[in-house]
């Protein structure tokens, strides 16, 4: 069976609606899409697969990785004049970008991206970590944060919702969010170290799109969406740092609002 005919799976909470990401087709840039924001909110949501190794801050050499990062700007052409990546360190700064020129713009620290300018795509770049996407129709404004277990336990969620709630004027009952492509529950397990940042202990199956979930209906988000697909079970589409311990690449999560 192709990569693009690969049925999708149920997720394993059946309480929770589920939203797949789609094939684009695009052999050059291979990248799952979600098809249902795009047509219902006019946004660009999705995420990079395999080939495609995205992690500058990696061993590769600079110049390949660079090479890449030139085609999956070249997939989105004029649309998308500006891209916007950070440095990540699993922390909550979640900023705000108003009207930037044209290019990239590279930040250290920064977890997560807010916007409500067209033609800006935001991105970040996970392998097991969940991608957030939240977007808020009637206002136009949009945000994407990278959530691993350090960032949604110190509460990157809560701060992202805040900022769209200060800078764009939303409300939270207005957001829609969608937990994206990352490491399912039973994939991954933790010690007691980080089961007591979440109200647990012992040794325990995090399952990190559930406790986003339950952090998005207490912030009273109106509607989540989570991605079926587990980055450490398809391993032949999606990179996983878990499930090769430490030595796959990096996948690029984006989320942007086309120009014109």
């Amino acid at each position: 069976m192709s990569k693009t005919s690969q049925p999708i799976p149920s997720f394993q909470h059946s309480n929770i609606p589920s939203l797949a990401e789609i094939s684009t087709g695009d052999a050059a840039v291979p990248r799952l899409e979600l098809m249902e924001w795009s047509q219902r909110y006019g946004v660009v949501a999705g995420i990079t697969t395999r080939p495609l190794s995205l992690g500058l801050w990696s061993d590769e050499p600079v110049g390949q990785v660079i090479g890449r990062w030139r085609a999956f700007r070249a997939a989105f052409g004029a649309r998308f004049p500006v891209t916007v990546l950070a440095h990540q360190v699993h922390g909550t700064d979640v900023r705000w970008h108003e009207a930037l020129p044209d290019g990239w713009l590279i930040l250290d620290g920064v977890d997560g991206h807010a916007t409500n300018e067209r033609g800006m795509l935001l991105t970040v770049t996970v392998a097991d970590c969940i991608p957030v996407y939240l977007t808020v129709p009637q206002k136009g404004a949009i945000a994407l944060i990278h959530a691993g277990w350090r960032g949604t336990a110190d509460g990157i969620l809560e701060q992202c919702v805040e900022l769209l709630k200060w800078r764009g004027f939303a409300k939270a009952s207005d957001i829609v969010m969608h937990c994206g492509v990352g490491i399912c529950g039973k994939c991954y397990e933790v010690g007691s170290e980080v089961a007591v940042r979440f109200g647990l202990s012992g040794t325990v199956q995090l399952d990190l799109r559930a406790i986003l979930t339950q952090q998005a209906k207490a912030l009273g988000i109106g509607e989540v969406t989570v991605s079926p697909w587990c980055s450490a079970e398809e391993r032949d589409r999606f990179y996983s740092h878990r499930a090769s311990r430490g030595r796959d690449g990096r996948m690029v999560a984006y989320l942007g609002r086309a120009l014109g």
